[in-house]
């Protein structure tokens, strides 16, 4: 199959399109507990010029006992109105991280029907070594008249992984959690969480992915990581992680690769390792 489009945007290229009225940034940083960062009062000290800031905590559905989950349609369409998104917005989402949370906000875009979103390559730490401009405070947003569709099949739930577990099905299961968490040497950051990983599972840290900058690795390197994994173009893949977070930076990684047939699992190991109920494995795959 053809290659896909990239996902990626270079800061540069970034800075160019900014004189285009068409161009909607965002901002969709997010951090873990331990990491120590206050993603709302980074943003408001420096964002890229005209950047909206998303939240996905506030924008993940409500009444779930699970961190930052799927939004229902008419939630999300509220959340991307009030980031300014149009119908015809061409949207770069980007966080503070390098490569973190912003691929998660890329895929829900994906998701709802959007496809016209790329992810900023490094994010604000790569735009920042170009020497291009920051603005501190809160910027005004004209609310965009964005829809989102109802959702296709960019998530899959437990039960639908615990299928492929029993054998049904014959998509890899990719675990983008550290070499420790994915063992079960490493307790797990949220309380309450069993240590291990889902059968069957490969592992695939995030940070494996990405250069010392923080920006994804070039396509060769990232199919030959996939390779020795034993997924390639004509894979099924469904990535995992803690909460559903950097399982999108698997999935953006398997996208450049040319790989199309791609599945977040929404709950993670928030859900996998919280339900006593789910087989669990423990060493290296």
């Amino acid at each position: 199959m053809p290659a896909l489009d990239s996902a990626l945007i270079s800061s540069k290229a970034l800075f160019e399109r900014l004189s285009f009225g068409n161009v909607c940034v965002i901002d969709a940083s997010w951090y873990l507990p331990a990491m120590g960062r206050d993603p709302l009062a980074e943003y408001q000290k420096q964002h890229i010029p005209g950047a909206a800031y998303y939240d996905l905590d506030h924008w993940s559905a409500p009444n779930s006992d699970l961190p930052h989950t799927l939004p229902s349609p008419e939630w999300f369409t509220q959340g991307m109105q009030a980031c300014g998104v149009n119908q015809d917005s061409e949207v770069v989402v980007y966080d503070g991280a390098g490569m973190f949370s912003a691929p998660r906000l890329w895929w829900l875009l994906k998701s709802f029907g959007h496809d016209d979103v790329k992810v900023l390559n490094g994010g604000l730490p790569a735009w920042l070594r170009e020497g291009l401009p920051v603005e501190p405070g809160v910027p005004e947003i004209s609310e965009g008249n964005y829809r989102a569709t109802a959702l296709p099949s960019g998530f899959v739930n437990a039960n639908q992984v615990l299928d492929l577990v029993r054998g049904i099905g014959t998509a890899q299961i990719a675990d983008a959690r550290s070499a420790g968490r994915f063992s079960g040497a490493e307790p797990e950051p949220r309380a309450g969480l069993r240590s291990g990983h889902i059968p069957s599972s490969c592992n695939v840290p995030y940070g494996s992915l990405l250069d010392d900058a923080g920006e994804l690795l070039p396509v060769e390197t990232l199919k030959q990581i996939w390779q020795d994994k034993g997924i390639g173009q004509a894979s099924a893949v469904i990535t995992s992680c803690g909460s559903g977070i950097s399982a999108c930076v698997l999935a953006l990684s398997l996208h450049e690769c040319g790989i199309s047939d791609v599945s977040v699992y929404d709950g993670s190991w928030s859900e996998w390792g919280g339900r006593a109920a789910l087989p669990l494995s423990k060493g290296v795959a």
